[in-house]
């Protein structure tokens, strides 16, 4: 759970910046000698102009995709909260679903 507290909270910094990272999954997640979780890969990661603003750009591991990248349908900050969900039940689980 400390991990996941620590990435919640770096998600919550860079949605603070307006920036999707639009690619949260287990393997841009690092974790340091000292048990200190980093993000990584902002290579996809999309800075927006306001928080109201959608993206439209299909992006993505497809195991963490929220319905609206599926779709082809714009989506928001909200996307990383869905890669979130997927990546807490990925730890809970100790597989890939």
């Amino acid at each position: 759970m400390n991990w996941m507290i620590q990435i919640f909270m770096a998600v919550q910094y860079i949605h603070s910046l307006k920036i999707i990272h639009r690619d949260i999954k287990a393997s841009n997640i690092f974790l340091s000698t000292m048990n200190i979780v980093k993000l990584g890969d902002f290579g996809i990661s999309r800075a927006l102009e306001n928080c109201m603003e959608a993206a439209i750009t299909v992006v993505g591991t497809p195991f963490y995709m929220s319905p609206e990248l599926c779709l082809n349908k714009p989506y928001t900050m909200k996307t990383d909260i869905w890669s979130l969900g997927c990546l807490l039940y990925e730890l809970c689980e100790l597989r890939v679903k």
